[in-house]
């Protein structure tokens, strides 16, 4: 693959081994490779950074199969580091003696870093991912990561020189290497030194150039210009091996340990790069060269290897960067080699201990074959000196492999350490310690036999939700009971099945060899005694019981509870009711990884540690409760002390004296499995034959009787139907007539009732024309209402203001007021006269009135002219105001201070006159 000057991008050309090949090319009219420097996982290893020596900066998604420009520097970058407490943060160590911290995301800088007077050639980062140490020639300096300021400085003499200080995995412990071949061990959080590495013995004395630590801490691999290493124990703080590298190795440039799931941390496979360019991975312990990568025409200039073991990424000494599969390379190497040999040599006795230490990797090739690939050496020869094999040795080691390339002892270490396997890899090194054979031919036929009539109506009695996993359990007993009869009479068989269905539901095949398997190893004994419950077996478990502790064996005796209740519930389900999913996988971690013995000694651990509240219990039910539901106990102390048990137990009462060591299944058939009381079996097998065909008979009776009845009552059904439908017909034509003559009449009504809303409608319409007429007059009514209202408003709306105006004035004429007020009095003395005289006239119509009462007519005619004369008088009082208004304009014309103001409002109608003083 090819990256030109873009900044995104996919990557491809997979092969068999070099899963990419990265050329960073630039086109124009002279075209050029830019190379690659230095690289750098990130923590999870799906992800990997790149620098190139034009300060680019590239990360290639190993997963999504995509690359991106992330940062340009413009200067070749020293350093790398991906593995950051932000999963998208990185350290890049430039030329200019900085390191600078930039995102992937955001493309920008996060903080620039100063300090060293180097160039930076190393950054490691703390297993939490908050720190880091950046390591140049004359100095190292500690930084928080969080605040980017430095927390410590370390100094060093020119003379002696750093070559290289860096954090030990997954711990606080910091290891510095200086020049003068002296490492000290640092406490993180005190900044204290631990110790010191001694100085080698003699003969052995290496300057140390590179270094390796494993995961777990505990083991320091270094090199420098010779082709041997130093093996250091850091718990023991001493020099534990030498191991000589092929004579073409003369100096070493780097080293890398390559990360195993299954090894607890502590590495066994070792790369070498050495100055042939060529990068060798070996086991440390056996000194066998496993595979190596690179040539002398396109060599190696420096490597990483991903955390989780998956891919190697190299630099090129051509520029180029190359991606490996870890997987490719290692079956590769595990292909068997031609016929070699172990060779121990006896030779003359060593004076020196350096030479006691030394084991030596050699090449299966000859001398004159040349490296022509990296998949060119496929035979490997090991020497080991002054080291005696065992005479059992091989035997042992060929007892222990398991299939899949694992090997129990290492398993067991691992389980020792972690308590149970990985979650991601239980299956797969279940299936290896049962050694499955995977029977597929013997299993169809078992399958192929169909559901056995015990397990037809398993539904009822095991209501399950699933229905895939209840076909699933239904099959796997099937197979078991097709496979032996016993286990068709075996009423605590789906028990026994259902976590292992419920865990390999997807592989039924699986499924069924590891319950067989389960069956025939670690339920040994169990059916001798059918259809009783094993006595002997939980013979064993009271008689160990009784040995470790007597007071609670004689506390269930008091209180009548034998081992059928206290151990015989466990055995039959497995322990699956008393511990939960996670207890009852780490407990079956250590069960199948042990004799069959450890699973008996499971059942009595489970029931020591249940001590106390096993002594509060003095009812038959409360026990029977306890053994049959999930208690609060720790399972690791219960995983504890079963391996306690194993070890303390007297062999005279052991279980392990009385079962086979684990016989796995046989491939191509399986075993025949008839170590139980045939005569009752087959008894109960006969029996249940006769009561299923009795049954059958029956149920083949009651079917055709049923048929019968069924066809009888479909007759008489059909008979009734049949007149049922007659009259229903003739129900529906008398219906249908009345319908008609009801509709008729209902016609007839309706016109009758649309004539007469026919004439509603005209006469709704005229009172409707009626009443818009009378809203539209009464409308034009009260517009002028209002809009005579309008004018009186107008008016008393100017009377005020002629009001204020007045009042104004008032002041100005007060001087007048006193001829005002003569004339005022008079004029109201010529009112009271007139009043007075009208009153007379009134009076002596009032008295004509009462005399001419009985003259209607008359009376009407007298009461006009009454009106008549006092409308007259009206008008005469109307012209007597207007004289005497004229009388004031002439007073005030008379007087210029005096303003007298006099509004006259005449309508069509009437006069009204308004004077204001």
């Amino acid at each position: 693959m090819v990256i030109n000057d873009s900044q995104h991008g996919c990557f491809a050309g997979f092969l068999h081994r070099i899963i990419v090949n990265i050329i960073h090319s630039v086109q124009g009219y002279h075209s050029k490779t830019i190379h690659f420097l230095n690289v750098a996982f990130n923590s999870s290893g799906d992800s990997l950074l790149a620098g190139d020596r034009q300060g680019n900066i590239y990360v290639f998604d190993l997963n999504g199969n995509r690359f991106n420009l992330v940062q340009r520097t413009m200067q070749a970058c020293t350093a790398l580091a991906f593995n950051l407490r932000r999963k998208t943060e990185f350290l890049v160590a430039l030329a200019d003696y900085s390191v600078k911290c930039f995102d992937t995301e955001s493309q920008e800088l996060v903080s620039w870093m100063r300090g060293h007077d180097s160039s930076v050639s190393s950054i490691s980062v703390h297993g939490s991912g908050k720190y880091a140490i950046t390591t140049s020639a004359d100095t190292a300096q500690l930084w928080d990561l969080d605040t980017f300021q430095r927390i410590r400085k370390l100094n060093v003499r020119q003379s002696v020189g750093i070559q290289n200080v860096f954090f030990l995995p997954l711990s606080n412990i910091i290891l510095s290497c200086f020049k003068d071949n002296s490492i000290f061990v640092w406490e993180f959080d005190t900044l204290h030194c631990k110790y010191q590495l001694p100085t080698p013995v003699e003969g052995s004395v290496l300057f140390y150039k590179v270094f390796a630590v494993t995961r777990d801490g505990r083991t320091l691999v270094a090199g420098g210009k010779s082709n041997h290493l130093h093996l250091w124990c850091l718990e023991s703080k001493q020099l534990i091996r030498i191991i000589q590298m092929p004579e073409k190795v003369r100096a070493v440039r780097l080293l890398e340990f390559l990360p195993d799931s299954f090894d607890g941390g502590s590495n066994q496979v070792l790369g070498v790069l050495s100055q042939d360019n060529i990068m060798r991975f070996i086991n440390i312990e056996t000194c066998k060269l496993l595979f190596d990568i690179g040539s002398p025409e396109e060599g190696i200039s420096t490597a990483v290897i991903s955390p989780n073991g998956r891919y190697i990424a190299s630099v090129m000494e051509n520029g180029s960067l190359n991606l490996y599969s870890v997987q490719a390379l290692t079956q590769e190497g595990n292909k068997p080699p031609p016929s070699l040999f172990k060779v121990v040599e006896d030779g003359p006795k060593y004076t020196s201990e350096a030479n006691k230490l030394i084991k030596k990797v050699t090449s299966g090739r000859s001398e004159g074959q040349r490296l022509e690939g990296p998949w060119k050496s496929k035979g490997r020869k090991i020497k080991s000196r002054l080291l005696k094999l065992q005479a059992n040795a091989s035997l042992e080691n060929k007892e222990n492999e398991l299939p899949g390339g694992l090997n129990k002892k290492r398993l067991q270490a691992l389980l020792k350490g972690f308590g149970e396997y990985p979650a991601k890899y239980r299956m797969f090194v279940w299936r290896s310690l049962l050694q499955l054979p995977e029977n597929h031919l013997a299993f169809s036929s078992l399958v192929d036999r169909g559901i056995h009539s015990a397990f037809v109506n398993i539904h009822k009695e095991y209501p399950i939700k699933s229905r895939k996993l209840l076909r699933v359990l239904q099959r796997t007993l099937s197979a078991l009971a097709h496979w032996s009869a016993i286990f068709a009479e075996t009423p605590y068989m789906p028990l026994l099945a259902f976590p292992f269905v419920k865990l390999f539901q997807n592989n039924q095949l699986i499924c069924f060899e590891v319950v067989a398997t389960v069956v025939v190893n670690f339920c040994q004994h169990w059916f001798e005694y059918f259809p009783n419950p094993p006595v002997n077996v939980l013979g064993m478990i009271e008689n160990v019981l009784a040995h470790h502790d007597k007071e609670l064996l004689q506390h269930l005796i008091k209180y009548k509870v034998t081992s059928q209740v206290y151990a015989w519930p466990l055995l039959e389900t497995l322990l699956s009711e008393v511990l939960t999913r996670e207890e009852w996988l780490k407990v079956f971690d250590n069960i199948f990884s042990n004799h069959p013995s450890y699973f008996l000694m499971i059942v009595v651990a489970y029931i020591i540690c249940s001590r106390a509240p096993l002594l509060h219990c003095n009812q038959a039910e409360d026990f029977e409760y306890f053994f049959h539901h999930r208690n609060n106990l720790d399972i690791n102390v219960v995983i504890k002390e079963a391996y306690h048990l194993m070890d303390s137990t007297p062999l005279d009462i052991h279980p392990q004296r009385m079962l086979d060591d684990f016989i796995p299944l046989t491939k191509g058939q399986y075993p025949v499995f008839n170590k139980y009381p045939t005569f009752i079996v087959d008894y109960q097998a006969r029996e249940r034959e006769k009561i299923r065909q009795d049954e059958i008979e029956y149920l083949r009776e009651r079917q055709l009787a049923h048929e019968s009845e069924a066809k009888a009552q479909k007759q008489k059904a059909e008979d009734e139907a049949w007149y049922r439908k007659q009259k229903l017909l003739q129900e529906a034509e008398e219906q249908r007539r009345k319908i008609l003559l009801e509709e008729e009449e209902r016609l007839a009504e309706q016109r009758q009732s649309l004539a007469v809303m026919k004439r509603k409608l005209k006469v709704k319409e005229l009172q409707l024309l009626d009443a818009s007429r009378r809203r539209f007059l009464n409308y034009q009514q009260d517009q002028l209402q209002m809009e005579l209202k309008r004018l009186d408003d107008e008016i008393a709306r100017k009377a005020s203001m002629r009001d204020q105006e007045t009042a104004a004035a008032v002041q100005d004429i007060e001087l007048q007021r006193m001829e005002l007020e003569s004339q005022k009095q008079l004029f109201e003395q010529h009112l009271i006269k007139d009043q007075e005289a009208v009153r007379k006239e009134m009076k002596e119509e009032v008295d004509v009135h009462r005399r001419k009462v009985d003259l209607e007519d008359q009376r009407v005619q007298r009461l006009i002219e009454i009106d008549r004369q006092e409308i007259q008088k009206a008008h005469a009082i109307k012209i007597l105001c207007l004289e005497v208004f004229r009388n004031l304009s002439e007073v005030s014309r008379q007087v210029p201070s005096t303003y007298i103001f006099l509004y006259i409002s005449w309508t069509c109608e009437e006069y009204k006159l308004f004077f204001f003083f």
